[in-house]
């Protein structure tokens, strides 16, 4: 069972997909007044419940021994079966599923920090100055719009000056045969997020848990708008899929919050930690290091800059927040989306600098396919007739949508996709060539992505009928145009 995240359309719209399941579990029914599962139903989610956390720990652990190892995961000297519990207790109790679980102090000081760096997200997006700008109309049918603050794109630039000019300490200072202390600003330690980082990934974890539990049981409040797809009767897939569509507090939205905030500047922060720590270690920062902070690091203030484009993405208008997208947003993105730089503190390949161009190129390439096809997209949605898409060709559809058919999107139904993967592909090719680990970002979305198409061709064919046969008969190729 392959458990991953989709990206659509945009930088931040993660989506968890159990992708190898029974085909009966997999495809949703409506036969017979069937709910519509997804993601293998009920089986498919608790499943994934169980094992993401477990998989999120062993892959910041294999980055920092820079391969895939279990010897110290599981007890391999056993080999009877009268032996599988002591395997499965050495499995529990290794240090890199439970780290510092015997050092109470450290798992208190883990989880201070990261309740106190949600805390100082929601704080930016509740008093700093922001766009109020309207959703799409709620599916109810009621033609509402809920109002969301706009102003992730400030709140990123606030948290990185903060951070590495303006972080506050005490100091010590002689005068006078006496020492007082005075209040300085300079640079936050970030090394010490290196040094927690398993330990960081672990309490987040228990936070998205306990989150997820929260927004469940808050779901069945009277009077509130709850996501079709979450809305099952089995508590076990209602959890993971999330029933309430737009759990707020006030005007505050748990959801559009999540989606960019913590978990996407945090992934930054970490990056940056581990160029602080290479730095300590080696006495300079290498090539392969700087690149991929730079390429994730642009990733990321893409989308806090485009933040207000999530709001007509599915995660945002279709789907319920629950543990799905709870963990994504929180856990899964900043721990393992920061593999590369945590691997290349201890395994720098020092590529040379010919090597390093060409990479540059491959990210180039991808990023000018990714934000050119999404931008065009969005220009188009704005406004049909501005000047920079309206000689643009396409398909009315009956249900009076128009499909773009020439551009970025005539050459193939889901560019932007194949612009996302070479970035990522470009991520890990910073980190050489002698480990498989920093390229399961590479592999694992190369299958998520062909998935997430499959399901969303079947979306469409859903919606527009003859119209999206028409359209893949203009528009032929999915990803990669005259080949597939």
């Amino acid at each position: 069972c392959f458990i991953k995240f989709t990206k659509v359309e945009r930088t931040t719209d993660f989506k968890l997909l159990c992708i190898i399941y029974p085909k009966k579990m997999c495809q949703p029914t409506s036969e017979g007044g069937k709910f519509d599962y997804e993601f293998g139903g009920p089986f498919g989610t608790l499943a994934t419940i169980i094992f993401l956390p477990i998989v999120t720990m062993l892959l910041t652990y294999w980055a920092s021994i820079g391969h895939i190892d279990f010897e110290k995961i599981l007890d391999t000297t056993s080999s009877c079966q009268s032996d599988i519990q002591s395997m499965l207790a050495t499995f529990a109790n290794s240090e890199a599923l439970c780290p510092s679980c015997n050092n109470p102090w450290v798992l208190a000081t883990c989880a201070f920090v990261v309740f106190v760096w949600f805390l100082f997200q929601v704080l930016l997006e509740r008093f700093l100055p922001c766009d109020l700008v309207q959703g799409a109309p709620l599916p109810d049918g009621s033609g509402n719009r809920l109002s969301y603050r706009i102003n992730g794109h400030l709140a990123f630039w606030v948290t990185v000056l903060l951070l590495n000019i303006a972080w506050p300490r005490w100091v010590e200072i002689p005068e006078g045969g006496q020492t007082k202390f005075v209040l300085v600003f300079g640079s936050a330690p970030m090394t010490w997020l290196h040094d927690n980082y398993s330990t960081l990934a672990f309490v987040t974890i228990l936070w998205t848990i306990a989150l997820s539990t929260y927004l469940y049981f808050k779901s069945f409040g009277k009077g509130l708008l709850l996501a079709v797809g979450g809305n099952s009767g089995n508590p076990i897939y209602d959890f993971f899929m999330g029933r309430e569509l737009n759990p707020r507090w006030g005007s505050f939205d748990w959801k559009e919050f999540c989606e960019l905030r913590p978990g996407l500047i945090g992934w930054l922060l970490l990056n940056i930690a581990m160029l602080s720590k290479q730095y300590e270690r080696l006495g300079y920062v290498t090539g392969s290091m700087i690149f991929v902070n730079v390429f994730q690091g642009l990733y990321v203030w893409d989308a806090l800059y485009q933040e207000r484009a999530i709001l007509t993405t599915m995660d945002i208008t279709t789907d319920g927040f629950g543990f799905m997208l709870c963990f994504g947003d929180l856990a899964w993105v900043p721990f393992t989306y920061s593999l590369q730089a945590r691997y290349l503190v201890n395994h720098d390949p020092h590529l040379h600098w010919t090597v390093l161009l060409a990479i540059v190129g491959v990210n180039m390439i991808g990023y000018l396919i990714f934000r050119g096809a999404n931008g065009q997209k969005d220009a188009f949605r704005r406004d049909p007739d501005s000047p920079e898409v309206s000689h643009l060709s396409f398909l009315k559809t009956k249900r009076g949508t128009k499909l773009l058919t020439s551009g970025w999107w005539g050459m193939a139904r889901k560019i932007n996709y194949t612009g996302d993967w070479i970035m990522g592909l470009s991520w890990c090719m910073v980190c050489g060539f002698n480990s498989i680990v920093p390229y399961y970002y590479a592999i694992y979305f190369a299958i998520l992505l062909v998935h997430r198409s499959i399901r969303d061709d079947h979306m469409c064919q859903e919606k527009y009928g003859d119209d999206w046969n028409k359209y893949k008969s203009i528009v032929q190729y999915r990803f990669i145009p005259g080949l597939f």
